[in-house]
Formats: C-alpha cells, sequence, structure tokens
C-alpha cells in the first residue's frame, strides 16, 4: 500500500503541478519522466494512489473495458488473469506504476487543491491548498477525472432512517449484509455489478430502478498460461492481441452513429434479456424503452439471472420516502429494510462538481462562469482564457465504444508538445485562441447530430437542456490523428516581457 507519511516537503514552486494521481496523472508523471522533465509535483487528496480503483472496492466492482486496453501502452501488463479485469488487479496494477516507474517522491498525498488562480504578470498559477500550503506552478495539469464525486440523491426522511446508509463508491466492508433486508437505488453501472454478488447474501434485496438499462453479455474468459508467456515474451503478439482488441472496440462506433442499424444489435439484447429472466413481466420491465446506446450500454452475464431469485424485487414504482426502518414507494407500499446502497453514481457536470473549487483565469474569469452554458474547451485539453491549464479528459473526450485510456495517452502527448513549444519559443505561457475553440466545437456539437446520444433519453453525458458535453462523438483514431502534431496557429503564446503577444 502507498499511504505512506509524505517522504517530501512540499516544494514552493514547481514547473509542473498535477491534480491527482489516478490513471491520467501518473501517465502524465511517466512521460514526462520519460521526457526529461523531472520538475512535477502530483497532488492527491487521499492518502494513496488510484483514482477511480481506490474509491470503487465495491463487490463485484470490475472494468468494462478489456484489459489489455485497460492500461498504459508505454507501461504495459502481460500477465492480466482475464479478458475484463476486476478492480483490485487494476488498483495493483495503477500502484505497481508508482513502484516501477519511481513515481513515490513526486506524490503529496492528503493534499487538495481549493483554488488555483493564474497570474498574468508572472504566467504562472497559484494552487491554494488544505493544508494552508500555497504552490507555485507554471503549468496545472487538470487529472482528477469527471468521476469522483458521488451523486447521492435526497430522499424524503433520510434524516429519520435508522439503518445503515452507504454509496457504491463509499462501500463500508465492515458492515455485514448477510440475512438484512437491502435497498439498492440506481441500475447503473455499479449497481448491476454489485446486485448479483450481494444477492445470494441478504436476506432480501430491492432494487429500485428509475430507467432500465441495456446489458450486454460479457466474454468472462480467464487467459490461459500459455497465452501470458507470449505476451510476455512476444512483445509483437502482445500488440498485436491490443490492436485487435482496439479496431474491435472501434468497429462499436459504426451502430452509434446510425442509429438505424443500432436497431439490429438491440434486437439481439432484447432476445437476450428474455433468455436470462424467466418470468415474461420482469424481463419486460427490465427492458429498456430507448434506442440502445442513447445511455451507456453495460456489462454484465450475472445481472438479469439475479432477478429469478425469489429474494429479489424489482421495483419501478418512485420512491416517495424512509421512515425510520422502512422505505416507502408513491403506491403507498412500505418495505422494511435494514440497509440502503446508493447505486447512483457520480456527479459528472463539470459545473456541479466544481462547485466548491475555485479556478481563475485571464480577467478575473471563474472557470465555472465560462462554462455556464456547458463545459467546452479545445480537444478536452486547453480552454480559452485559461493559460496553462490543461485537462485529461476533459469535455466531450469520454467515450462510450472504446477505453479512456488511449484518450489520455493521446492528451498527455499534445500537452507534452504544449510545453514544449513554450520552451522552444521562449515564452511562459500558451492559451488556445478562442476561434480555435469555438470552431471546435461547433464541429462535435455537428457531429453528435443524428447519433443515438441525441435521440430523446436523458443520460449523464448532458446537461440540462440536452446539450452533451461528455463524449467525443466519433472513432478514437480520428481523435488521435487530430491532436498528434500540434498546430502553433491555434494557440496563443504569452511571455512575462511581452504580456498577452500574439503567436
Amino acid at each position: 500500500m502507498h499511504n505512506q507519511t509524505q517522504s517530501q516537503p512540499m516544494p514552493a514552486q514547481t514547473k509542473i503541478a498535477i491534480i491527482g494521481a489516478g490513471f491520467g496523472g501518473l501517465a502524465m508523471a511517466i512521460r514526462l519522466l520519460q521526457s526529461n522533465i523531472n520538475d512535477f509535483v502530483i497532488l492527491e487528496k487521499a492518502n494513496e494512489v488510484g483514482g477511480t480503483w481506490r474509491e470503487n472496492q465495491y463487490p463485484g466492482a470490475a472494468c468494462d473495458v478489456q484489459s489489455h486496453m485497460y492500461s498504459l501502452s508505454f507501461a504495459p501488463k502481460s500477465d492480466w488473469s482475464k479478458r475484463y479485469a476486476e478492480a483490485p488487479e487494476i488498483f495493483k496494477y495503477i500502484q505497481d506504476l508508482i513502484t516501477d516507474h519511481d513515481l513515490e517522491k513526486y506524490c503529496q498525498f492528503n493534499c487538495e487543491v481549493l483554488a488555483t488562480e493564474y497570474n498574468e504578470q508572472s504566467c504562472d498559477w497559484k494552487l491554494i491548498l488544505n493544508n494552508e500550503q500555497t504552490l507555485i506552478a507554471q503549468f496545472v495539469v487538470f487529472a482528477s477525472g469527471p468521476l469522483h464525486v458521488p451523486h447521492i440523491p435526497h430522499i424524503k426522511g433520510i434524516e429519520k432512517f435508522q439503518g445503515k446508509v452507504f454509496h457504491s463508491s463509499q462501500w463500508d466492508h465492515q458492515y455485514d449484509l448477510s440475512g438484512k433486508n437491502v435497498a439498492s437505488i440506481g441500475t447503473g453501472g455499479s449497481a448491476i455489478q454489485y446486485i448479483p454478488e450481494i444477492a445470494p447474501k441478504v436476506k432480501q434485496l430491492y432494487v429500485f430502478q428509475r430507467t432500465a438499462a441495456w446489458v450486454i453479455p460479457r466474454d468472462e474468459r480467464q487467459y490461459l498460461n500459455v497465452e501470458k508467456e507470449l505476451f510476455k515474451k512476444l512483445d509483437w503478439f502482445r500488440k498485436l492481441h491490443r490492436a485487435r482488441l482496439y479496431w474491435s472496440n472501434e468497429s462499436r462506433v459504426v451502430p452509434i452513429v446510425q442509429p438505424a442499424v443500432m436497431k439490429y444489435t438491440q434486437k439481439l439484447a432484447e432476445v437476450f434479456i428474455r433468455f436470462q429472466v424467466k418470468d415474461k413481466k420482469l424481463a419486460q420491465k427490465l427492458t429498456p424503452d430507448y434506442i440502445m446506446g442513447c445511455k451507456r450500454i453495460l456489462v454484465s452475464n450475472k445481472y438479469y439471472p439475479a432477478f429469478n431469485r425469489s429474494n429479489v424485487e424489482l421495483v419501478t414504482e418512485a420512491i416517495q420516502e424512509l421512515t425510520e426502518n422502512s422505505i416507502i414507494t408513491q403506491d403507498g407500499q412500505k418495505r422494511t429494510i435494514d440497509c440502503l446502497i446508493y447505486g447512483t453514481g457520480f456527479i459528472t457536470d463539470p459545473r456541479i462538481y466544481l462547485k466548491s473549487f475555485h479556478c481563475i483565469g485571464e480577467h478575473g474569469q471563474e472557470l465555472k462562469d465560462a462554462w455556464k452554458d456547458g463545459a467546452e474547451s479545445y480537444y478536452g485539453i486547453s480552454t480559452k482564457g485559461f493559460p496553462n491549464l490543461f485537462q485529461l479528459l476533459g469535455p466531450n473526450t469520454v467515450l462510450a465504444h472504446n477505453s479512456v485510456i488511449f484518450m489520455i495517452e493521446s492528451q498527455v502527448n499534445y500537452i507534452l508538445q504544449m510545453i514544449q513549444l513554450v520552451k522552444q519559443t521562449h515564452n511562459n505561457a500558451i492559451v488556445v485562441k478562442d476561434q480555435a475553440q469555438d470552431q471546435f466545437n461547433q464541429k462535435v456539437q455537428k457531429l453528435l447530430d443524428g447519433t443515438v446520444w441525441q435521440s430523446g433519453c436523458v443520460s449523464w453525458y448532458q446537461q440540462d437542456g440536452g446539450k452533451n458535453f461528455a463524449l467525443w462523438p466519433t472513432y478514437t483514431w480520428k481523435y488521435w490523428l487530430q491532436t498528434k502534431k500540434l498546430n502553433p496557429a491555434d494557440f496563443r503564446l504569452l511571455s512575462q516581457s511581452k504580456r498577452n503577444r500574439a503567436a
């Protein structure tokens, strides 16, 4: 475990401050070292690395992207145990990255960034930290990821409830669910994984579903020892395997951008539900009423069969309130419960999860004000008015069909080019031009038109009003190609002596 006491005192100044020690932050750090840049600090609010995979340790937690695609191409792992790794194995991989690349000395744990402010005179950022310290950094990399603030809906009477309550990302492993009556709210990515795991233990499980999710089968195959040996000994063999996974994932874009094609895929998914759920009426309730892909498609072989158990009940009535020991639905039905689990996912709208975080750019502009009509940036990396502030998996770069690690790697390489351009031109800061960002976002929104994501359902990909601020709307190879080489004409370069000089 890497939750040791601090090995290094916090420097007063650094070239690059990386916020977050999850996949993105560590990928950035490793690539900086590979580029002979070691003047950086990784600021982590928790006491160890891991991001999503440190937080989400609920029963059955696993990744819905294949293991060999869900790892860094420049830090490969040849001995993944199975096609889709579970949380402990991914978490271990992340911890190994720290050891293998000697990143411990760059990490500052229990160190939360409360605010950042850009100084136009000195072209750098001042970071205000929770331990009353400040840090001056020329560049800031936001690697805190879009999924880290638990979404906890307010339920009337929750303060009266005497039982146990927790969110799936804050799972209480000390609490024994055996023989308990449990209510689980939500049927998203986390819920479909823990429901089948806890169902055999509990006395009664009530699954509260607002909207059904499309769940497709998962290839649960273990890797054979001979395969692991080949991956280890023959690098081309491992790369070939990874490439095959990549292109099979990429092919999933076709039905997404052509909803007519998706209807055929959807028929197969409907057959899968009917095949797995014995009760016809129940199968109907578990079948979504929107086009497949409009919300995130989930993968599990165990979710639907859990509803064949006599101690699992699907509840589609809305929740009215909680009492000391029960949950009441709007039809007046009262169900006694000992424990309530929120499987309600995360707040994804940056305007909300940045609420308590101040980020002030040029001319005193707040990032959340810049994003009040919706989060926008240039390739999810650079935002106009915020020089030297870079983001990983920023607006419109999350994926619904392939590995976000692929996107992170493209973004990390792009950020390195931006840092290098500043150095080569003897400037101090770089920021995307307004026009470049605006044109890029018009293009993205145009590409989203006519896709399944805009086909009428409400999903976490959208903000109020329906604008999709989360997803990259087409093939990831196109993103890779477009970010492979930076175009200096898209940026303004700034220096301390000749402030706001155009590039």
